[in-house]
């Protein structure tokens, strides 16, 4: 997770040089990110379910050889159009080999204390994004951005070889997981929490993707770099602390606060302005609710859905990410063009908040599965 997320969240260093020397407007490059979005979480329900029935090792090594070459690909695309192509199916496919299957091993490994092991398994995508983010920067400023794809293949395959082997298949999933359909059938609360996922991810990725752009636009004076690493950093407060709460006073409640504080961080985005001081407190806000929502995600599938099978229920929830994804990108990169960023966060929050609000019509469980 630190090296899958590590390498997709740092897209938004690759933005500017990217769309300056393909001369693409900001709608066009977001779909480079919106497209490898969509794919890994779409994907995610193939790998899930292979996983589930063949363990995660062979899945993650495949990940690995695929991300590898797709971001050795894009470091000689010479048009954007192509690089549509070999980083969104090699980071998606990437990605999708190793996000939902190593999150269901870990589910299927614990069971006391699953909620904080699912929390601190999930904090390597914090790490990525703080560690990769600010030496991809370095790296495109001081050799270009083809220079630091290469970079990160190098690091990718080697630690993608040393995650593979490493992952061992939980002793749950020796278990027949029951298809997908009939797991979620007559499940209203399945989607509402797909639903809800789409609309929070159109609030998430838009930072993600134009937060650079935004100091580039308004003239601020400080690092985009900076403001991405605090983003992981204090996801990873998000994702601990959630986790470990969440297993001692519940998982719905903490989820639907996530949400909330997620969306209303950007309440203070929009306030910011060329505010630095402000931009970092955003950061940290958005952080710390972002790792509660990632952390919190699979405990409340494992919880409401079992976890034999979780693997294909978790890919088939995260498709919605990826929807978001696909959607959000490249609309919120239009509004910018079209009104300016002040809309476009207003867009993004007024999203968040419906997803809020559809998440608080969904009660708790019962009993925990």
């Amino acid at each position: 997770m630190f090296t899958v997320f590590g390498v997709a969240y740092s897209f938004g260093e690759f933005f500017g040089p990217m769309a300056d020397e393909f001369g693409t407007d900001r709608s066009e490059t977001a779909l480079f990110f919106a497209l490898t979005t969509f794919a890994y979480f779409a994907l995610g329900i193939v790998t899930g379910r292979i996983a589930d029935r063949h363990g995660p090792r062979r899945v993650v090594a495949f990940g690995a050889t695929a991300m590898t070459i797709g971001l050795l690909l894009t470091a000689e695309v010479e048009s954007i159009h192509l690089g549509y192509l070999t980083y969104g199916l090699g980071v998606g496919i990437g990605v999708a080999c190793c996000y939902v299957p190593m999150v269901a091993a870990v589910g299927g490994w614990f069971e006391a204390r699953r909620t904080l092991a699912l929390g601190l398994a999930v904090a390597g995508i914090g790490t990525g994004t703080l560690v990769m983010v600010p030496l991809v920067e370095w790296v495109i400023d001081n050799q270009g951005w083809r220079d630091a794809y290469r970079l990160l293949a190098i690091m990718t395959a080697v630690l993608l070889t040393v995650a593979a082997i490493g992952a061992h298949r939980p002793p749950t999933s020796a278990a027949s997981p029951v298809p997908i359909r009939e797991a979620i059938r007559g499940r209203v609360d399945f989607w509402i929490l797909y639903v809800s996922s789409i609309l929070i991810s159109i609030t998430l990725f838009t930072p993600f993707v134009f937060l650079a752009d935004y100091i580039d636009t308004v003239g601020g004076t400080g690092s985009a770099a900076v403001l991405l690493g605090l983003i992981g950093m204090s996801s990873i407060a998000g994702r601990l602390g959630f986790g470990a709460v969440a297993a001692r006073i519940g998982i719905t409640g903490l989820y639907q606060l996530s949400f909330l504080v997620l969306s209303l961080s950007v309440l203070l985005w929009i306030v910011a302005d060329t505010s630095y001081s402000l931009l970092i407190l955003f950061a940290v806000v958005l952080g710390v609710s972002y790792g509660g929502f990632i952390a919190l995600s699979p405990a409340v599938v494992a919880v409401r859905f079992g976890v034999v099978g979780m693997g294909g229920v978790l890919g088939a929830l995260y498709t919605a990410a990826g929807v978001g994804g696909l959607v959000g990108p490249p609309t919120i990169g239009a509004i910018i063009d079209a009104s300016g960023h002040t809309a476009a966060q207003i867009t993004a929050l007024v999203s968040g908040l419906l997803g809020t609000a559809l998440l608080l019509t969904m009660r708790p469980p019962p009993t925990p599965v």
